[in-house]
């Protein structure tokens, strides 16, 4: 019961970003959408830094799941690369709650460790697109940039997030996907 309670104040403060209106969300307002007192939030997380933690991990664990199973599913290293890019974009329309997370709109004034913490994500994110690009380096036997490009296309997936999220979610990342990846790689 304490676990689904957890997922649920994890599942209206991920609504809660979606409004276009970027208005800070306060433990308040999390309570009174949730209908419960504030004490009662406090039953599951320490402070408000905890559930966004709980959101991080979330898209943690699904984003580099999914980057997983393409790299256990697919061979050819810009196969990957195209599937990585297209999950990223598609995951963050599926989540426009969770876009704001990403792109750290939603922690300006939250914990500092919060932001650090997704800027190790787009790390993570870049180390993995760079070992497909080199992995496609070898499979087509050309020498490239494997570390530039893996930071072009990190820049390009965040650029796409920042447009869906200032954009009130009306711009959507996969727009023009098709067209930019064939630029792109």
């Amino acid at each position: 019961m304490a676990g689904e309670r957890k997922q649920q104040i994890l599942q209206t403060l991920a609504k809660m970003l979606e409004a276009p209106k970027r208005e800070k969300i306060t433990t308040a307002a999390l309570a009174a959408k949730l209908e419960v007192s504030e004490a009662a939030l406090y039953r599951h997380f320490a402070n408000k830094a905890q559930m966004f933690e709980g959101l991080i991990a979330f898209i943690e664990e699904t984003i580099f799941g999914l980057i997983n199973k393409i790299s256990s599913e697919e061979t050819e290293g810009l196969r990957q690369v195209h599937r990585t890019i297209t999950m990223l974009l598609l995951f963050a329309e599926k989540n426009p709650g969770m876009t704001r997370v990403l792109i750290g709109d939603a922690l300006v004034n939250e914990d500092e460790k919060l932001q650090q913490r997704i800027n190790q994500l787009y790390d993570r994110i870049e180390v993995t697109l760079k070992q497909s690009l080199r992995i496609a380096e070898t499979q087509l036997g050309k020498a490239g940039n494997a570390e530039a490009q893996a930071n072009l296309i990190i820049c390009y997936i965040i650029g796409r997030w920042q447009q869906y999220a200032k954009s009130g979610f009306k711009r959507k990342p996969t727009e023009f996907v098709v067209q930019q990846l064939s630029n792109l790689l």
